[in-house]
């Protein structure tokens, strides 16, 4: 199945537009997961036994596994292949974005080893270093289009004949000959999304920065439509209560989407 029918398809079954990050942090386990003999795994296990029916998508960020070397990514291998049994689709926040034939090699590793179902990349170096990822068509791409950092403004938002955020969303419409293709916007530029929106029709949007970053998540959930992916890492994961705090967004993305 495509990550879109994989999205799709978890996305109705548990009535849920809620993605969560596992980012995970080594520093914040408690003492009865790192007393295990894979700490990272068995964090990430219960966070997913506990959210399994709360979510449309899990996305684990590359970074916080590759801080822990071949260990970190070797828990990463293990969480993905116990999420794919789930039917729950992997996105692999990676924001690679290389000349082709490194792109290649990234693509490669994130689909055929570490088996997501989706990743993210960055466009700075235009569609040859994207294309890579595009050409394996029942993947998800997900291209930075609109961040949720603080710099955003520097390059994305600048004045000039069109903000660099809409220049990319019109790219990435262009770039969907496969219809797997959607983009990054964060939920701290939630009007600016109502405009992405309209230039790229019904393509997923995964939207990070409702958690610990502050967004809206209102104009988030609005603006983003249907496929519209709400994305929280922290907020939910180091919860007392992560189930909790899963069912609780979940709830408010869905009383959110009801509003007119």
């Amino acid at each position: 199945m495509s990550f879109i029918g994989k999205l799709d398809a978890a996305a109705d079954k548990n009535q849920s537009r809620l993605c969560i990050g596992l980012d995970i942090d080594l520093k914040r386990f408690p003492k009865k997961i790192l007393d295990s003999s894979d700490p990272i795994f068995s964090f990430n296990k219960e966070i997913i036994d506990q959210t399994i029916d709360l979510v449309c998508a899990y996305k684990p960020n590359i970074a916080f596994y590759e801080a822990y070397g071949i260990y970190g990514l070797q828990a990463l291998i293990r969480t993905t292949e116990y999420i794919n049994q789930t039917g729950i689709p992997v996105i692999l926040d990676a924001k690679r974005g290389d000349v082709g034939h490194t792109a290649a090699a990234y693509a490669k590793a994130i689909f055929e080893i570490y088996k997501a179902d989706a990743t993210t990349v960055n466009p700075y170096m235009g569609h040859d270093s994207v294309e890579p990822f595009i050409n394996y068509h029942t993947k998800g791409i997900f291209v930075l289009c609109l961040t949720s950092n603080i710099g955003f403004k520097d390059f994305q938002a600048a004045d000039g004949r069109e903000p660099l955020y809409l220049s990319v969303a019109k790219h990435v419409k262009e770039w969907n000959h496969f219809g797997n293709c959607g983009v990054v916007v964060g939920a701290t530029s939630s009007t600016e999304l109502k405009a992405i929106r309209a230039i790229v029709g019904d393509m997923p949007i995964l939207i990070p920065g409702v958690g610990a970053q502050g967004g809206d998540l209102k104009g988030s959930v609005q603006h983003g439509g249907k496929r519209g992916i709400i994305n929280a890492s922290r907020s939910i994961i180091f919860a007392p209560d992560p189930r909790a705090e899963a069912k609780k967004l979940r709830d408010e993305i869905n009383r959110f989407s009801k509003i007119n």
